[in-house]
């Protein structure tokens, strides 16, 4: 399989929301939310977006606190974190007033649920005006709306969709090592299948057809694939 990184048009779409963020005018709000199903790419896109930007990425998780959210921005800016809360936010807004660059926070929805986290994303934006980037499932919209003060400074909303026919027939010409038939790419696009799920089909794929000596992935073969689970 190749190593390829895929410029979907949710690929697209993104680099253009930072790029607006980057260069947005003078009192012009500079946070925004990408938010989607689960498998469309969101966060291997953020990571491959930080790897090739002046960017600071933290992933949240179920039982993060507020403290443990600022000390992993803190790790991620390159510092050592502080021990106290107040020392840590500290340590965020001075080194993002001296080196400013994206934050993005993925998983937003597990953090929407307490007020705590949205305040201090708020005051890290107030205090220092650098672009946050808030990463969240299909219903991230919904949860942050009831945060109006955090609402209000949205630059943009971006939903990244389902992939159309075209782009899984680019996803499959860019990473596969196999071809596949037409009617094989379509059922994969009638079963709505997620990046990930693509990618573990075009690896199952290619180890069968190496395997049996096949020359190109049919239906039939896809079928089967994907009834053993993808």
């Amino acid at each position: 399989m190749k190593s390829n990184f895929v410029m979907t048009k949710n690929v697209k779409n993104f680099v253009t929301l930072t790029n607006n963020l980057l260069n947005r005018g003078n009192g012009v709000p500079g946070m925004a939310l990408i938010y989607g199903e689960p498998g469309l790419g969101k966060s291997k896109t953020a990571v491959w977006w930080t790897a090739n930007n002046n960017a600071v990425h933290v992933q949240a998780t179920q039982n993060m606190t507020p403290k443990w959210l600022l000390e992993e921005i803190v790790k991620e800016l390159g510092e050592y974190p502080a021990s106290r809360s107040a020392d840590l936010f500290n340590q965020v807004i001075k080194s993002l007033i001296a080196e400013p660059k994206i934050l993005i926070i993925d998983e937003i929805d597990y953090l929407a649920k307490n007020k705590d986290f949205i305040e201090i994303l708020r005051d890290i934006y107030d205090r220092t005006n650098t672009p946050i980037i808030m990463i969240g499932m299909g219903l991230a919209n919904k949860k942050l709306e009831r945060y109006k003060h955090l609402y209000d400074r949205l630059f943009t909303i971006l939903k990244f969709e389902s992939f159309k026919p075209e782009e899984i027939i680019q996803m499959i010409n860019e990473i596969s090592e196999i071809k596949f038939t037409p009617e094989s790419i379509d059922y994969v696009y009638k079963m709505e299948f997620g990046f990930r799920q693509i990618v573990n089909l075009i690896d199952k794929s290619e180890i069968i057809a190496q395997a049996n000596g096949l020359s190109e992935i049919d239906l039939n073969m896809v079928t089967k694939i994907f009834k053993k689970g993808v």
